[in-house]
């Protein structure tokens, strides 16, 4: 959760709000006491797009799913 001070937020409310949309809690306050908690509307969320990430995984090893040694008292 971000807190800002009411002068902070008039300053720098496009950033607040970029904030906001990507998942974080920000909340005004004035005097160090929580006023206001700036939310996004449902249909201003940013939607999810299938296949975004492909290609960030360039290699994976061989033994990625290979059992662990340090779970064998487990097995």
């Amino acid at each position: 959760m971000r807190q800002v001070n009411v002068h902070e937020a008039k300053t720098h409310l496009s950033r607040l709000i970029r904030e906001a949309l990507d998942g974080e809690e920000v909340v005004i306050a004035k005097g160090n006491r929580p006023l206001v908690r700036l939310d996004v509307l449902p249909h201003a969320r940013k939607t999810r797009q299938l296949g975004a990430a492909t290609g960030l995984i360039v290699r994976m090893s061989d033994d990625f799913d290979a059992p662990l040694a340090d779970f064998d008292d487990y097995s």
